[in-house]
Parts: structure tokens; sequence; C-alpha cells
């Protein structure tokens, strides 16, 4: 069978909407700006980052993010009062969860369904410098390869019946970490060495063969994070 790649098949948003409702999401859900103005664009910017979790078929990661996020929020909601301190404690790293949790889930989207050449015309199109996008197309690749690596190593310590909760317990931790660092050095090494060998760096304009263009739902994302944006300027305009 003939295998035909399709050029407008690639994820849901551009990814310049991706970043726009990145910045608005740090911007609304981790920095809080505009408090209870915000309320409703709140919870709409939470909630958003899990429907296109399950819009890329990622139904356990939501679920899972869902069951955490609202765990995390009764649960820091039932210690309001005469707390002790570690209860305190407790609190403080539930409202930490709640509020960089759906951020997380973003940034983990955009990484998962943006390819890098995706990503660098889009920049190019956004005339942003070579200094800037190369590292961040580095960080694109760099999490998912750490990610395998670190299970490659996980497999490999269970073979040699190295685990959490065996005999040598205290030793798993350090059995793992040091491995994992040492790859991560050479895996960042190895990473810019491909980007350098691509041409990543030339300074001349590339060609993509992914057709990248706003669409209906992009416009929607757009929409929304300039509300949000006007929104607030209203609400400290007027309180």
């Amino acid at each position: 069978m003939e295998y035909k790649l399709d050029r407008n098949v690639h994820s849901l948003l551009d990814p310049r909407t991706k970043l726009l409702l990145l910045f608005t999401s740090s911007v609304f859900v981790i920095g809080n700006a505009g408090e209870t103005w915000m309320y409703v664009f709140y919870w709409i910017l939470v909630y958003l980052p899990v429907l296109l979790l399950f819009a890329e078929k990622e139904w356990k990661s939501g679920l899972i993010a869902i069951a955490i996020y609202v765990g995390s929020y009764y649960a820091q909601l039932a210690l309001r009062h005469d707390l002790t301190a570690l209860e305190s404690a407790l609190a403080l790293m539930l409202y930490i969860i709640t509020k960089i949790l759906p951020t997380i889930i973003l940034a983990r989207y955009i990484v998962k369904t943006t390819k890098v050449s995706e990503f660098l015309t889009a920049m190019n199109r956004m005339h942003v410098t070579d200094k800037l996008t190369i590292p961040i197309s580095v960080i694109f690749r760099f999490f998912p390869t750490v990610i395998e690596e670190s299970r490659a190593i996980n497999d490999a310590m269970r073979m040699r019946g190295i685990e959490m909760g065996a005999n040598k317990a205290s030793e798993a931790i350090e059995y793992r970490m040091v491995p994992l660092i040492a790859s991560c050095s050479i895996i960042g090494e190895e990473l810019s060495a491909a980007a350098m060998t691509r041409g990543l760096d030339v300074g001349k304009k590339r060609s993509c063969i992914w057709k990248i263009r706003f669409r209906v739902l992009d416009l929607i994302i757009i929409a929304l994070c300039l509300i949000c944006f006007i929104w607030w300027g209203i609400g400290r305009f007027f309180t």
C-alpha cells in the first residue's frame, strides 16, 4: 500500500496559537492576574488544556490531570482554618499544584503535538531571531528524549533487582539519578549538534513540508486570549 503524506494534517492548533495560549495561561492562572474579576476566564483556562488533550485522544492523561486538580483543589478548601505548621505546608503545596498544573498540562500538550519544523516555520513568520528559536527547538526534543532515557534506565535497574521498596531501596535513587544526569548532558550536546547539522543556524529562510496557517479553532483561541487581556484591562481601569 502506498503511503501518502498529507501536509495539511497536524495538531489542531497553530504553534503561534499554542504559544499565545501558554502565555495567557501563565498570566491568568499561575500569575492569578485579575483575581475575582477574571473568575470565569480563569476556569476556562484551567480546563481548556484538558479539553485539548481529549481532542488529541489523550484520555488517560486528561482524566489523571482532572483527578489531581480536583483532589488538590478541594483538599485545599478543607484546610482553611486553624492550621498547624504541617497543615499549612500541605495547603501551600496544594495551592501551588492548583496554580501550575493547568499550565504544565498545556506545556506538555504543546511539546507533544508540535513538530520542530512547524515551530521553526511559525517563528520565522513572526520574524523571531534564530538565537531564540534554535534553543527552544532543541528543548522540544530534549524532554521527550530524557523521558525515554529515564524509562530505559528504570528497566535496566529492574533487571538487576534494584527497585523502590526493595532491600536496596536506599541505592535505587542513586542508581537512577546519576545515569540520568549524565545522560541529560550527553543528550543536550547531541541535540545541539543535530540542530547545527540540519542547518538551523545558517540564518537563511528555510522551507517546511507542513502547511502552517490559522484555522477556525485558532481564531477562537486567539479571540479568547485577547478577550482575557481586554477584560483584565477593563477591570484594572474600573477597580
